[in-house]
C-alpha cells in the first residue's frame, strides 16, 4: 500500500466538495489514498476515475489487480484482422 498517487493529490487542491461527493468517499480518505496509507477499493477507484475525468485511473489507483477486475481495458496483443487482409 505504500504507492503514492501524485495526480490524486494535485486533483484534491482543487476538487469542489461535489467532486469529492461523488467519489463515494472522504476528502480525507482521498488523501489517504494519494500518499498512499490506504488502497482503493474496486468500486472507489471506478468512482474516482469518473470524477477525475480520467486524470487518475483505475489502472494507477489499483497496479497490482486491475487487470483481474477489468480485463476489457488489458490490451489486445492480436487485433482482429478484417476479412480481406492479406488479400491482394
Amino acid at each position: 500500500m505504500s504507492t503514492k498517487h501524485p495526480k490524486l493529490l494535485e486533483w484534491l487542491k482543487s476538487a469542489s466538495d461535489d467532486e469529492i461527493t461523488k467519489t463515494e468517499t472522504t476528502r480525507d480518505y482521498l488523501r489517504q489514498i494519494g500518499y498512499g496509507n490506504k488502497s482503493a477499493s474496486v468500486a472507489m477507484a471506478v468512482c474516482i476515475e469518473l470524477s477525475t475525468d480520467g486524470l487518475v485511473t483505475r489502472r494507477e489507483l489499483r497496479p497490482h489487480d486491475w487487470a483481474r477486475y477489468w480485463p476489457e481495458l488489458v490490451p489486445n496483443p492480436f487485433p482482429k484482422a478484417t476479412a480481406m487482409e492479406g488479400c491482394r
